[in-house]
């Protein structure tokens, strides 16, 4: 029986694959390679030390993705595909409701098709939109603020009703904050395409001379310093809380929401700071208008996913800086087969 991971050559996808693997799971991974690189694949294999089957396909192609529960003895799904930056679901959001809930409704269908009732739900924490309080537990009003987090939200009232439709579907909502840090050996990490949507990958490639200054949207919020807080998290950790949440939905049934995050706000600068005492490379940045759609706080509650999925964060924002700062300098154009040699060599070192 294998575990499909869709998505799964992304950034936190990836990191949740190789985790599955190394915890004795198989894995298949679908992914159009819209937001990611095929190179993590075999990147992935190396540090696994296996093949992984992999599927070029959208998720609403009914018929490719059919192709692949054919062709596999499917358990349950990780679902990670979708787009996910706020301000182009501001400026493009039918774009964004047609891929997001259009894919899910199909992978959804293929599952009930195929008698494939367990699902783990990449949602995110923008279903609480500007919280009136903070830190924010699972059972507060949902109310997101722009497109991308309406469809994560519109996901979960759909997963809801399937449930309702047939109780035999077990599924985890895993609502988590904002993952920074790359896997310890170098290998995999975030590489996104253009101009960074997140902080991160955003500070490491100032960082590596990639860009000459960093944008902070926004330094007006209602925080210590004018900057947005949020709720950072490492991404192995974040990987760790879906194999736990895979084991629940294995277990039970029923649809639940978990946040993982730490606990702990961070404001832009913060990151900024810690980057540079862990690096001792200096940031220059430059302070401009918001992002629209943007918060000026959000930090989790993470006390359910403890409780109920045995899940806790242990990695610290320092560790954040120093893994996504190695995954940086060992793969300064990111995923490039060009580096590949490169690469090999200075991991060995």
């Amino acid at each position: 029986m294998s575990i499909l991971v869709t998505g799964g050559a992304g950034f936190i996808g990836s990191h949740t694959a190789l985790l599955l693997l190394e915890a004795g799971y198989e894995v298949v991974v679908v992914d159009n390679f819209s937001n990611s690189k095929p190179e993590v694949i075999s990147r992935m294999e190396s540090l696994a030390g296996q093949k992984i089957p992999l599927y070029e396909v959208d998720l609403r192609d009914e018929i490719g993705l059919s192709t692949v529960f054919e062709n596999h003895q499917i358990e349950a799904v990780i679902h990670f595909a979708g787009l996910k930056a706020v301000g182009e679901s501001v400026s493009n959001p039918l774009y964004y409701y047609e891929n997001n809930i259009g894919g899910t409704i199909t992978l959804c269908q293929v599952m009930e098709k195929y008698n494939v009732h367990k699902m783990v739900f990449s949602s995110s924490a923008t279903v609480y939109g500007k919280p009136d309080q903070v830190p924010v537990a699972e059972n507060v009003p949902l109310r997101s603020t722009n497109p991308y987090g309406r469809t994560k939200l519109m996901i979960e009232e759909i997963l809801r009703d399937v449930y309702i439709s047939n109780p035999d579907w077990s599924i985890a909502l895993l609502r988590y904050f904002n993952p920074l840090g790359a896997h310890e050996s170098g290998k995999i990490g975030e590489d996104p395409n253009g101009i960074p949507n997140n902080l991160m990958p955003y500070i490491t490639q100032v960082a590596i001379g990639k860009r000459d200054e960093l944008l902070v949207y926004g330094g007006d919020y209602e925080t210590p310093d004018g900057t947005g807080i949020r709720d950072y998290i490492h991404v192995t950790d974040l990987a760790m809380g879906h194999l736990k949440a895979l084991q629940r939905v294995k277990n039970v049934t029923g649809v639940e929401a978990y946040n993982l995050g730490t606990g702990t706000g961070y404001s832009v600068l913060d990151v900024v700071r810690e980057f540079e005492k862990v690096t001792g490379v200096k940031i220059p940045y430059q302070i401009v208008e918001r992002r629209p759609g943007d918060i000026a706080e959000c930090y989790a509650n993470p006390n359910k996913a403890e409780r109920e999925l045995g899940w806790k964060a242990d990695k610290t924002l320092a560790d954040m800086c120093r893994d996504a700062w190695k995954w940086q300098k060992v793969n300064p154009e990111g995923y490039s087969e060009s580096l590949q040699k490169k690469f090999d060599s200075s991991i060995k070192n």
